[in-house]
C-alpha cells in the first residue's frame, strides 16, 4: 500500500482548519488566520505521525489530548481557565459532530454494491464489514456537515436570545382578557403622537371574536381610514370610543395609520416580576408578526422602564 503523506498532511489541515473555524464562530472568538493555521498544522502533523511503527507510542488519550489543548492555545490563546474549557469543550462537539454527519452521510448514500465490496471474512468464518471513505466524500460530507451544525447551533442561540426577550402580556378591556406572549423590542418607538402614549402592537387576530369581520379584512389590506368613515353604518362597535388611529411610517417610508384600542389595563409578566400599566395603546396587526409563531405581540419598552 502506497501512502502519500504530504496529501494525508494537506487533507487534514484543510479539515482542522475547518474545525477551529467553526469553533471560532460558535463561540465568537477573533482569532488570527496565522495562528489558526499552525493550530491545524500541528493536528495534521500529529495525523501523518500514524504512519510512522516509531512513534505509535504517541497514539494515546492522554497525548491526544495534549494536542488538542495545544492546539486551542495556539489558535486563540488561554485567556482564563473558563473560557479555555469552555472553547476545548465546543472544539470537540465541533469534532465529533463533523465526524458522525461523514459517517451518518455516507452510510445514507452507499449502496448495496459498496457493502458487498466491503465484506471481509475472518479466521472463525464471521464477516465483518469495512466504512471505505474516498478523499473528496469527506471533504464534501465534513464540510457540509460543519456548515450545517453551525446553522443549527446559530438557531439555538438565536432562539435562546429571542427567549430571554419574551414575556406574557395580559390585557383588560371592560373585563374581557386576552392574554398572549409578547417580544419585548427596544426598536418599538411608536407612540400616539398626541399624548405620547406608548403603542404595544397585537396581532388583530387575537381579537377576531370582538372584532367585525370586515374591519379584520380592512386591518389586513392597511384599509384602515375606511374603518373609521364607515362608524355607524355597519353597526355599532361597542368599544367605538376607544379606538384611535396612529399614523407610522411603513416599509416604503410613506405615512400609513394602525387602528388602536385603549384598553383598562396590560399587565406584563417576566421572570424577573410583573409589570402594569394604564397609559397604554393596543396597535392592531392584520398579519403576523413571528413567523414561528413564537410570539403574537411587540411590547413597547417604555411599559417595561416604567417599572
Amino acid at each position: 500500500m502506497v501512502v502519500y503523506a504530504d496529501l494525508i498532511f494537506l487533507l487534514n489541515v484543510v479539515i482542522d482548519a475547518a474545525i477551529l473555524l467553526v469553533t471560532a464562530r460558535t463561540r465568537r472568538l477573533s482569532f488570527n488566520p496565522w495562528r489558526m493555521v499552525i493550530s491545524a498544522a500541528l493536528g495534521a502533523s500529529y495525523v501523518v505521525m500514524m504512519f510512522v511503527p516509531p512513534l505509535s507510542f504517541l497514539f494515546t488519550f492522554v497525548i491526544k489530548l495534549l494536542v488538542s489543548l495545544c492546539m486551542i492555545w495556539i489558535a486563540f490563546g488561554f485567556g482564563s481557565l473558563q473560557q479555555f474549557l469552555r472553547t476545548l469543550g465546543t472544539f470537540y462537539l465541533v469534532n465529533f459532530a463533523g465526524a458522525g454527519g461523514i459517517f451518518g452521510l455516507n452510510y445514507v448514500f452507499q449502496t448495496s454494491g459498496d457493502i458487498m465490496n466491503g465484506i471481509l471474512f475472518s479466521q472463525t468464518g464471521a464477516t465483518h464489514f469495512t466504512l471505505r471513505i474516498e478523499t473528496w466524500t469527506v471533504i464534501l460530507l465534513g464540510g457540509g456537515t460543519l456548515v450545517l451544525y453551525r446553522l443549527i447551533f446559530a438557531g439555538v442561540k438565536r432562539k435562546e436570545e429571542l427567549t430571554a426577550h419574551l414575556a406574557e402580556v395580559t390585557v383588560v378591556i371592560e373585563g374581557v382578557v386576552f392574554q398572549c406572549t409578547g417580544l419585548i423590542d427596544t426598536g418599538n418607538q411608536l407612540y400616539d403622537p398626541l399624548t405620547r402614549t406608548p403603542v404595544m402592537v397585537m396581532e388583530a387576530s387575537r381579537l377576531s371574536e370582538q372584532l367585525p369581520d370586515s374591519w379584520l379584512k380592512r386591518i389586513r389590506a392597511a384599509e384602515v381610514e375606511q374603518i373609521i368613515t364607515a362608524m355607524g353604518t355597519e353597526g355599532e362597535f361597542v368599544w367605538q370610543d376607544r379606538l384611535r388611529l396612529i399614523p407610522y411610517r411603513g416599509v416604503n417610508r410613506s405615512t400609513q395609520f394602525m387602528l388602536a384600542i385603549k384598553p383598562d389595563k396590560v399587565i406584563i409578566t417576566q421572570s424577573s416580576g410583573q409589570v402594569e400599566a394604564t397609559k397604554v395603546l393596543i396597535g392592531l396587526d392584520g398579519g403576523q408578526l413571528s413567523g414561528d409563531g413564537a410570539y403574537h405581540a411587540i411590547i413597547h419598552p417604555k411599559l417595561v422602564d416604567a417599572s
